[in-house]
Parts: C-alpha cells; structure tokens; sequence
C-alpha cells in the first residue's frame, strides 16, 4: 500500500470514528400523524401495520392514520378488501387492521369532506372510526411532538 493511500484511509478511519452514534433511546412521548391517502392495499397495509406495529406497539402515543382522499374508501365496510405481498401471511383485510390498531389505542379519522365526495357517512365506516374536523386533525397535526408521515 503507497504512502498516500494509507494516509487517506487514517484521514477516512478518523473521520468515521468522530462520527456521534445515535441513541438507542427514542422520545416515546413522540406521537405519529400518518397521512393515508391511496385505497391500494399493498400500501394501505403497510402503513397501518408500520403504524400499530412499530410505532403503536412501540410505545409512541398518540398514533392516528388520517384517511382522506381515496383512503375513505379502506374503512368502508361494506368494500371487502385483501392484502398483498408480505402482509398476506397474516390473513387479514384492511379493515381488520384498522380495528386491531384501533383497539389498541390507535386513532383513525376520516375526511369529512372526502367522505362526503366518495357518498360515505360515519355510518357506511367500521366501528370506532372518527370524522375528522378541523379542530381534530389541527391538534395532532401540528402538535409539536407529533411527526407527519405520508403514505
């Protein structure tokens, strides 16, 4: 090995090593707002399981999934739905997602005014879900301990 490829890969080995590594701890007062607004289930079902799963289960809190857009349509029930890819192992349509999540503490609002458009009432949703409201969605989606992620 030459003279300067060895200094380099001390300048390279250094820079790595002064690198801060990151705490395992995680602030589990951080709440999660996922942002769902596709009805394909491949993707809904991933989101809701990274969402109950990972950041639920994990002790995060509050964890909402805000269904809008076409999303509306996941918590219909009276639309059977299935689930793609890896997720299909565990047998479970969309909505039986949606209500284990809820059951453990998960929060899942509609858009109202999606809702509406897609001819949808809270009655024509699975049972615990939330129309959404202004008010509602401003408070966790700017609270400052929650975190937006849209699927």
């Amino acid at each position: 090995m030459s003279r300067l490829t060895a200094i380099v890969l001390a300048i390279l080995m250094a820079m790595v090593l002064s690198v801060p590594v990151a705490s395992a701890e995680t602030d589990k007062t951080a709440g999660l707002f996922v942002n769902l607004t596709s009805d394909d289930t491949w993707g809904a079902a991933k989101a809701i399981s990274f969402a109950h799963q990972r950041v639920l289960k994990g002790g995060h809190s509050p964890v909402a999934i805000w269904l809008n857009v076409r999303g509306v349509y996941l918590a219909d029930k009276k639309r059977p739905s299935h689930v793609h890819g890896l997720m299909r192992s565990q047998n479970l349509s969309i909505q039986d997602m949606l209500t284990a999540f809820m059951a453990d503490g998960g929060r899942v609002i509609m858009c109202a005014a999606c809702s509406k458009a897609a001819g949808l009432t809270l009655e024509d949703y699975i049972d615990g879900v939330e129309m959404g409201s202004w008010t509602l969605v401003e408070s966790l989606l700017f609270d400052p301990a929650v975190k937006t992620l849209s699927w």
